[in-house]
């Protein structure tokens, strides 16, 4: 009796054909043969022939005692294969069997009694190579061991990407037990927002049989949904020894502590961005509103959604701050920055507007104990400690407001103001990390907030003291109408020594003055304040413009190491004269109705200061209409321009000199003036009428 596989082609022939291994047996190469009561074979497979080496025709109907046993064993077999007919039991176990080729080699049987419907009795025997079957058995005891070990999940997946059973590894993984696994789809499972994706991956592998590994993906377990977690998937496709697709194999390993160490490194290095950004971003300007919006810029989106900036009223008002207590605080909001349209804004004060904040505040907390205030996760019951009124706080509590920083702004070891800063997007609550940042971030804009407070303080005092020394309004002329401009530098503190004066004398006449004091302080405007009276004493004395430069360049002689720049200048409306005197200044520019703008030729003399050098006085014939611009340097002088392309650009401005005189002083300071020029300008125009 033999056993042999056919196979049908195209015309419906069968013929004998040998088939790839398609299942365990099969790989096993499991051998079956039967014998009767007398011990003769009936049966031979023909994967015995290739275990034992006898083929059908030589092995049936021979004794198999005597084919395949060797003497030595002959009397245990006989009497195994007598008790396993006569008892029914089974026996199973490693024999060694002789080879046709005459060798000797084990295999594993497992024999059992035979009945057929006759009642005659038979014995079945089951034979595999012993080694083979322990390299199986190792292999499959290893493989159950690694995989129910294995820190790796791992899933195996039907060809319609449903569950067929997953290690102890993949239930730790994502906290779902393995028979709720077993039979469900892929997605229910899976914490992944991109799903949709990593089953178009592993449709992609079960077509083409190419794996694809460390797929990264980020999601919230069921077991921990608080949390973000990150896993690297690969997927593989399987197939039977035949080639068919049994479907697939997918491991998945838990990398979350990677992906947070590297979240962190990332995160650190943003921190330190963001503080190395803040060192060139924030303080650009000695202005204390522009470097509170550089703060909040900074803040906002990296450190929170929503950002305040507010001063103590009177920190700005350079008052000396009285001990905390618990009573209230004015505030002046400097700033507000959004991340993105929220109606948080609304609940915060709009930059300028002065509010009182009482003792239970956290912001008011947070200055009057100089310590940041952390509300990691906001309540109903923080929100009206945070907002200003009860509107803000329903305002807060629809913007989703859930996490709350307040860091105080501290310079030089006073309490300037606080950092508000609230989370609404981000999802992450501020942490003490946060706190250090802020912290930074805040020293470094309090610094900066306080050098700008005081430079405001003393340049507002200064340039009210320089406004003082100047004429506060112009006297009515004769013949003459003037127009004055006094502009303080933008980027000092420090008092100039520009000035102007216009001087009625005697017969209708008119002196104009404008000078210039080399350096800035107290005491240049002194001296500037000093020389402007001896003008106007001079003045009055009737002296030739040359005279009175004299004059006032002995007094200067007298004070410590200061020059001085001047022009004056007398006009007399009835003989339509000009006489200019020049004492090193820039040349006045003159517009003549009707023609194009130039500088007048005036000798340049000395500046004043310099002594023993006489000044020489220039006659100008002014018609009515006619324009005199008198101007320091700070009007036209550049750290970038040669001077005679800026005299140029003057008198391009004058080409309209018709305009009303207020409109050209105007139209001058805003065309030729930048915000960061270092000097000061004092201009004076006169229109002869």
């Amino acid at each position: 009796m033999t056993a042999e596989s056919t196979q049908s082609d195209s015309a419906g022939s069968l013929e004998p054909a040998r088939s790839r291994p398609t299942g365990l047996l099969d790989v096993l190469n499991v051998g079956a043969l039967v014998l009767d009561a007398d011990g003769r074979i009936v049966f031979w497979t023909p994967q015995a022939e290739e275990l034992i080496g006898y083929t059908a025709e030589e092995a049936l109907g021979k004794y198999a005692a005597r084919l395949i046993i060797h003497p030595e064993h002959m009397q245990s077999v006989t009497e195994l294969f007598a008790d396993v007919l006569e008892t029914g039991r089974s026996w199973a176990g490693a024999f060694p069997i002789r080879h046709k080729d005459g060798s000797t080699r084990l295999m594993e049987f497992r024999n059992m009694r035979l009945l057929d419907d006759l009642g005659d009795v038979y014995a079945l025997g089951i034979a595999a190579d012993h080694t083979l079957l322990q390299r199986v058995e190792t292999d499959l005891a290893l493989c159950e061991q690694l995989i129910n070990q294995s820190p790796i999940g791992l899933a195996l997946m039907d060809p319609d990407l449903r569950y067929l059973m997953v290690n102890p590894a993949l239930e730790r993984i994502d906290g779902i037990p393995a028979e709720d696994h077993v039979g469900r789809h892929l997605r229910e499972t899976l914490p992944f927002p991109d799903v949709d994706t990593v089953e178009s991956a592993l449709r992609q592998v079960l077509t083409t049989g190419t794996p694809l590994l460390d797929q990264y993906h980020v999601g919230r377990p069921p077991s921990d949904p608080d949390h973000e977690h990150a896993w690297s998937l690969s997927f593989y496709r399987l197939e039977d020894p035949g080639g068919r697709i049994l479907g697939a194999a997918v491991s998945v390993v838990d990398v979350t502590e990677r992906h947070r160490a590297a979240a962190e490194a990332d995160r650190a290095r943003r921190r330190l961005a963001l503080v190395a950004s803040a060192s060139t971003r924030v303080g650009t300007t000695l202005e204390v509103e522009q470097t509170a919006r550089e703060l909040a810029d900074i803040a906002a989106p990296e450190l929170a959604d929503v950002v305040a900036v507010d001063v103590l009223d009177s920190v700005l008002a350079c008052r000396r701050k009285r001990r905390p207590d618990n009573g209230p605080e004015f505030f002046r909001a400097l700033a507000l920055k959004a991340s993105h349209p929220t109606v948080a804004l609304r609940a915060a004060d709009p930059p300028g507007d002065l509010a009182t904040y009482e003792g239970d505040r956290l912001v008011t907390l947070c200055v009057h104990t100089g310590r940041p205030v952390l509300v990691r996760h906001v309540g109903e019951h923080d929100l009206p400690r945070i907002a200003r009124d009860a509107e803000g706080t329903a305002l807060l509590a629809q913007a989703g407001v859930h996490s709350y920083l307040a860091v105080p702004l501290i310079a030089h070891g006073e309490v300037l103001g606080a950092l508000d800063l609230k989370r609404t997007r981000n999802p992450l609550p501020f942490d003490e990390d946060d706190v250090v940042l802020a912290g930074e971030l805040a020293t470094r804009a309090a610094v900066a907030i306080d050098n700008a407070r005081w430079f405001q303080s003393v340049r507002n005092t200064a340039v009210t003291l320089q406004r003082s020394l100047l004429p506060q309004h112009p006297p009515r002329l004769t013949g003459l109408e003037v127009a004055s401009r006094y502009q303080p530098a933008q980027a000092t503190s420090e008092v100039g020594g520009d000035w102007y004066d216009v001087i009625p004398l005697a017969d209708d006449r008119t002196a104009l003055v404008v000078g210039d004091v080399m350096g800035n302080g107290i005491d240049a405007a002194a001296t500037m304040g000093r020389l402007r009276t001896a003008t106007c004493a001079y003045a009055d004395l009737d002296l030739d413009p040359g005279d009175v430069l004299q004059h006032l360049d002995k007094i200067t002689c007298d004070l410590e190491h200061y020059i001085v720049t001047c022009i004056y200048a007398v006009y007399d409306p009835h003989s339509r004269q000009c006489r200019i005197a020049n004492a090193g200044h820039m040349p006045p520019a003159l517009v003549r109705s009707g023609a194009a703008p130039e500088l007048l030729d005036l000798p340049p003399g000395a500046p004043l200061g310099v002594g023993g050098i006489p000044f020489g006085t220039t006659t100008v014939e002014l018609n009515p209409d006619d324009l005199l611009v008198l101007y320091t340097d700070g009007l036209v002088e550049t750290r970038l321009h040669p001077i005679d392309d800026r005299l140029n650009v003057l008198l391009s401005f004058l080409d309209e000199a018709d305009r009303p005189l207020e409109e050209i002083c105007d139209l001058l300071l805003y065309g030729l003036r930048n915000s960061d020029d270092h000097d000061d300008v004092a201009l004076l125009i006169a229109r002869a009428k």
